[in-house]
């Protein structure tokens, strides 16, 4: 019988609301040993989702050293899923115990902070994954394996929307404060946007055209950009936070043998090759998440495919987008490293 992988998580809010039922599908490989959750009534509330699944709540230390440097000796992993200004303290922290890290995205808060936590990392020899669900998504990793080995052809344009009723539901938390969140829609969900477009793009940006929308919040809700890559092929990037109930994405990547659509979290993958009528579909096995593609990752199975430097990718590529939309639009290049 496999050995359990020994686990703390950092964070029980909203997205750990989601994260937490898919580890636990996966309890006879994975063994939550303690949480950190700084909020008494959300950790009472997440308790449930243990009992749920019929697991035993582990206990909570609600601050992450003093966790560490109890729980250290019987954990091998620390999922972190706390709100984006910790996130470079906590995975520094983690990593340099002797822990191998889940992040989630954004990875961090600026191009800064990615580049020293890439140091950190590589100092350490620890793993460090981030929770891009699309570059770890099979259908996501299957097309940049077809855009590298030529089948797709040569890259000419992708369009990509993201929505969500972001605005609201996010309304009174740190979501919506740009001292802990680094940033709004966009580089909250819109994060995944940017990266998988980056991903099917397999190629660097190298100069943005943005506009953003507030519409009375203190981060951006809306936004509105167009990118040359370095072939100088073409990219258009939608995100609107003010919208229906809903939470959902389209991704179309124009290349000279085919079309792809996809999402930005890796919803799915079809492809129209040359010649043919329509797309077809490519069909995978389900997925039980991150924490399934971490797993395997950690046991040598499959590549590290969001490795930290797609964090700094991202941070680069939101840093030009947010100085050319405070500035009013104005073409700004993207620094990638």
């Amino acid at each position: 019988m496999n050995k359990k992988t020994s686990i703390a998580i950092a964070g029980l809010g909203l997205m750990a609301q989601f994260h937490i039922p898919e580890i636990l599908k996966q309890k006879d490989s994975t063994e939550v040993v303690v949480v950190c959750e700084p909020s008494r009534p959300v950790y009472e509330e997440s308790r449930k989702l243990f009992l749920d699944a019929g697991v035993k709540p582990p206990p909570n230390e609600p601050d992450f050293n003093r966790m560490l440097s109890q729980y250290a000796e019987n954990l091998e992993a620390v999922f972190i899923i706390t709100p984006h200004v910790y996130h470079f303290d906590q995975a520094k922290a983690s990593l340099e115990t002797g822990l191998d890290v889940l992040l989630e995205k954004p990875m961090v808060m600026t191009p800064e902070e990615a580049q020293l936590l890439i140091d950190v990392t590589r100092k350490s020899g620890k793993l460090l994954v981030i929770a891009f669900q699309g570059s770890l998504s099979p259908q996501i990793r299957t097309a940049v394996k077809l855009l590298q080995s030529g089948a797709l052809g040569k890259l000419q344009s992708i369009s990509a929307t993201v929505w969500q009723d972001w605005g609201e539901k996010t309304a009174g938390t740190w979501r919506q404060d740009p001292e802990m969140s680094g940033g709004g829609f966009l580089f909250d969900t819109g994060a995944h946007m940017l990266n998988t477009v980056a991903d099917l793009a397999g190629e660097e940006f190298t100069e943005v055209s943005a506009w953003f929308r507030n519409n009375g919040r203190r981060v951006e809700t809306q936004a509105a950009i167009i990118a040359r890559l370095a072939s100088e092929a073409l990219v258009t990037l939608h995100a609107t936070g003010d919208t229906i109930p809903s939470c959902n994405s389209e991704i179309f990547a124009y290349y000279s043998k085919a079309i792809i659509r996809s999402g930005i979290w890796g919803e799915c993958l079809e492809i129209q090759y040359s010649g043919e009528e329509s797309f077809s579909s490519v069909e995978f096995p389900d997925s039980q998440g991150v924490w399934e593609q971490f797993l395997a990752i950690r046991k040598g199975e499959m590549e590290n495919s969001s490795p930290p430097e797609k964090g700094l990718r991202m941070a680069c590529l939101y840093q030009a987008i947010k100085e050319s939309a405070l500035s009013g639009g104005i073409v700004v290049p993207v620094k990638n490293s």
